[in-house]
C-alpha cells in the first residue's frame, strides 16, 4: 500500500469522517472544515508519517504535507462521504493535451493489474501453442483463450467504473453505459452487418449504428466524462423527493441515446476516415505510408479505432497474399515493448520495476495495452520515442519488400507469417524498432513531473542559484513570515519579499513546473534543475483566483524578469490577507545544504 494512502487513512481516521464537513486543498497542505475541533487531536496529526504539521487557522484544520498535498488528497477522498460540493480540489493548470492525456492514464491505471495479467495468459497461450504443447482446437485451449481474452471483449465495463471514478460520478450509471454499448442487438447488428448489409437501427428518425465496441476505449470514457456533467445537472433540478425515482431515469434517456448516436460512431468515422488516409498513404508512396502508420499507429490505439485498419489487411491478402500495411502493427507493437523495457532501468519504485517489465514482455508478444497505458502514455517521452521508433522500423521494412501473409496478433511468435526479398530484413526491422525505443527512452529519460524521483536522468547541475528579486518590495529572511510551514523551513529553505507592487516576475530562466487553479501560487525549475514555489500571500488560496491574473501557463518557458503574475494587492490587503510572498526551494532534499544570502539587489543561493 502507498505511503499516500496511509498518510491519507489516518489524517481521516484521526479527524473522523463524521466530522468533516468540507476539504479541499491548496499548494501545501489539505484544508478540512470541521463539525467540532475539539474531536481533533492535533498532536497525533503531528505523529503521522507524511505530516509535517497540523494547526487550526482562519476558522480551518489544516495539514500541512508539502510537496505531495495533491497525491494525499486524492487518497483522502476515498474515506470521506462528502457531496461533489463539499469536495474541491485545488487543481494544477494544465494545457489540453496534458489534460487529454492524464485522463486516459488515469482511467487505466485500475484496471492495468487485469491488463498484465490477461496479457501474460495470451502470451503464455501463444507460446504453449506454438511449441505444440498446447492444440488450438481442444477444450483446454478455448478456457484458457477466455481468460487472456475476458477483459478486452468487455473493455468498456473495466473502463466505466474507473471513469466514473477518475470523473467522480455515479458507478452503475457508468457501468449501464457500458451496457449499451455491448448490448446483444448493438454488438450482434455489428457481427451480420457485412452479411446482412444493415449497419443501422432507427431511433426517433435518428441512425444508431451497429459497432462492435467490445475493445473500444475512447467511447465509453467520452460517455462517463459528458454523464458526469449530465448527472450534476439533472441532480439539481430535480427535487430531492424524486431523486431516487426520476435521477436515473432521466441520466439515462439523455446518456444512451446520445452515447449510441454520437458518441460511440464518432471513432468509427474516425476510424474509417484513418484507414483511407491508410490506403491512400501507402498508394502514394509505401515507405512513407509505412513511416506514418508506424508512428500514428498508436494514436489509433489509444481512441479504440485502430480495428478499421483491420478489414484492408484482411482484403490484401485475400488478393495478393500478404498485406504491405501489416508489418507496421509489428514494429509499432515491438517498439512498445523496447520503450516500456527501457523505463524498467529508470524507475526506481520495485512495484512500478516489476509492472514495467511484465508489460514490456507482453508487448513483445503483441499484447501492448499495459505497456501503453500503464508506462509510455503516462510519462509521454517513452511514447514518443516508441511511436517514432515503429514508423521507422515499419519503413525499412516496406523498402525491402516486407509483408504479413496473415492477420495474426502482432508479436515475436508471429513472425512467421511475415515476409520480405530477403527475411534477414524483418529481423533488421523489428531490430530496429525495439533498439531505437530503447535507447531513445533511456536518453530522454520518462520525463514524469508527477515523481522526479522515478527520473534519474534529470540530474542537478547547480551549486549555485542567483535570483532577482521577484516582486517590488522588501526582501526578508524566511522566518519572518508569520506561518510555520514557510518560517520553520519545513517546506525548504529560501527567502521571502514583502510587496509594494501587485506583480510576480520569473527570479530567473526556467521552465514553469506548475500554475495553481487559485492562482495564488506557481512553480518554476531553473535550467540547471532548481524547483522552486512561490506562494502569493497566506492562505490566499480562500480567494479562490480572484483579484489574481496569470500570464503563463504550464510548461511555459520564460525569462528573467518576464512577468508571472498580477495580484490585486490594495484589496487582499483590505480583506484582511497577509500578502508576504515566499520563496521555497522545494527540492532541498536533494542537497546537503540551502543557504540563501541576501544582497543589495539580488539573492545568492548556495546548493551544496
Amino acid at each position: 500500500m502507498s505511503s499516500n494512502y496511509e498518510t491519507a487513512k489516518q489524517i481521516i481516521q484521526i479527524i473522523g469522517k463524521e466530522n468533516i464537513t468540507f476539504m479541499t486543498h491548496c499548494a501545501t497542505r489539505l484544508r478540512f472544515n470541521v463539525v467540532d475541533d475539539g474531536k481533533v487531536d492535533l498532536d497525533a496529526l503531528d505523529q503521522v508519517e507524511g505530516v509535517i504539521k497540523a494547526q487550526n487557522k482562519g476558522g480551518q484544520l489544516q495539514v500541512i504535507i508539502g510537496a505531495k498535498v495533491a497525491q494525499v488528497f486524492d487518497e483522502a477522498k476515498k474515506f470521506v462521504d462528502l457531496a461533489e460540493d463539499n469536495i474541491q480540489s485545488s487543481e494544477i493548470k494544465k494545457n489540453i493535451v496534458s489534460r487529454i492525456v492524464e485522463a486516459i492514464s488515469g482511467c487505466f491505471g485500475p484496471v492495468i493489474p487485469v491488463l498484465i495479467g490477461c496479457g501474460m495468459v495470451k502470451s503464455v497461450t501463444a507460446i504453449l501453442v506454438a511449441v505444440k504443447l498446447l492444440d488450438a482446437t481442444s477444450g483446454t485451449y478455448q478456457v484458457i483463450s477466455l481468460i487472456g481474452d475476458l477483459l478486452f471483449y468487455f473493455f468498456p465495463f473495466f473502463l466505466a467504473v474507473s471513469a466514473a471514478k477518475k470523473f467522480r460520478t455515479h458507478e452503475f450509471l457508468a457501468i449501464a453505459l457500458a451496457g449499451a454499448l455491448m448490448y446483444p442487438t448493438i454488438q450482434n447488428g455489428a457481427l451480420a452487418a457485412a452479411k446482412s448489409g444493415v449497419t443501422s437501427l432507427s431511433f426517433l428518425g435518428l441512425p444508431v449504428l451497429f459497432v462492435n465496441y467490445k475493445s473500444t476505449i475512447l467511447p465509453i470514457i467520452l460517455s462517463v466524462w459528458i454523464m458526469s456533467y449530465v448527472y450534476k445537472w439533472v441532480n439539481k433540478i430535480v427535487p430531492d423527493i424524486f431523486k431516487v425515482l426520476f435521477v436515473p431515469m432521466l441520466v439515462l434517456f439523455i446518456m444512451v441515446p446520445l452515447e449510441l448516436i454520437v458518441i460511440g460512431p464518432f471513432g468509427t468515422y474516425v476510424g474509417q476516415g484513418g484507414a483511407k488516409v491508410v490506403t491512400f498513404l501507402y498508394t502514394k508512396n509505401g515507405v512513407v505510408g509505412s513511416f506514418l502508420f508506424g508512428t500514428f499507429r498508436s494514436l489509433l490505439i489509444i481512441f479504440g479505432m485502430h480495428y478499421a485498419i483491420t478489414p484492408i489487411n484482411a482484403q490484401l491478402i485475400a488478393e495478393y497474399g500478404y498485406s504491405v500495411i501489416f508489418p507496421a502493427n509489428l514494429t509499432g507493437n515491438l517498439a512498445q515493448a523496447g520503450a516500456t523495457l527501457a523505463t524498467f532501468f529508470l524507475l526506481k519504485k520495485k512495484s512500478e520495476k516489476t509492472e514495467s517489465f511484465t508489460a514490456g514482455v507482453t508487448a513483445l508478444f503483441g499484447v501492448t495495452e499495459p505497456a501503453m497505458f500503464g508506462f509510455n502514455l503516462k510519462y509521454k517521452k517513452p511514447m514518443i520515442c516508441a511511436m517514432v521508433a515503429g514508423g521507422i522500423g515499419a519503413a525499412y521494412i516496406n523498402f525491402f519488400g516486407g509483408g504479413a501473409t496473415a492477420v495474426i496478433l502482432p508479436g515475436l511468435l508471429a513472425l512467421p507469417t511475415y515476409i520480405a526479398d530477403s527475411y534477414i530484413h524483418i529481423i533488421i526491422g523489428i531490430s530496429i524498432s525495439i533498439a531505437l525505443a530503447f535507447g531513445a527512452t533511456l536518453v530522454l529519460g520518462i520525463g514524469s513531473k508527477k515523481d522526479k524521483e522515478d527520473n534519474p536522468s534529470e540530474e542537478i547541475s547547480a551549486t549555485k542559484l542567483e535570483v532577482i528579486p521577484f516582486a517590488p518590495g522588501k526582501i526578508v529572511e524566511l522566518n519572518q513570515v508569520d506561518d510555520p510551514v514557510f518560517s520553520t523551513g519545513v517546506m525548504g529553505n529560501g527567502f521571502a519579499i514583502i510587496p509594494t507592487e501587485g506583480k510576480v516576475v520569473a527570479p530567473f530562466t526556467g521552465k514553469v513546473s506548475m500554475v495553481f487553479e487559485t492562482k495564488h501560487a506557481i512553480g518554476l525549475r531553473s535550467n540547471n534543475g532548481v524547483e522552486v514555489l512561490i506562494h502569493i500571500g497566506l492562505d490566499t488560496v480562500n480567494l479562490k483566483g480572484q483579484y489574481f491574473k496569470v500570464h503563463v501557463k504550464e510548461g511555459d518557458t520564460v525569462s528573467k524578469g518576464q512577468l508571472l503574475v498580477e495580484f490585486d494587492l490594495d484589496k487582499i490587503k483590505e480583506l484582511g490577507y497577509d500578502t508576504v510572498i515566499p520563496f521555497i526551494v522545494t527540492n532541498g532534499a536533494e542537497f546537503t545544504n540551502v543557504t540563501p544570502k541576501i544582497l543589495p539587489d539580488s539573492v545568492e543561493i548556495s546548493l551544496v
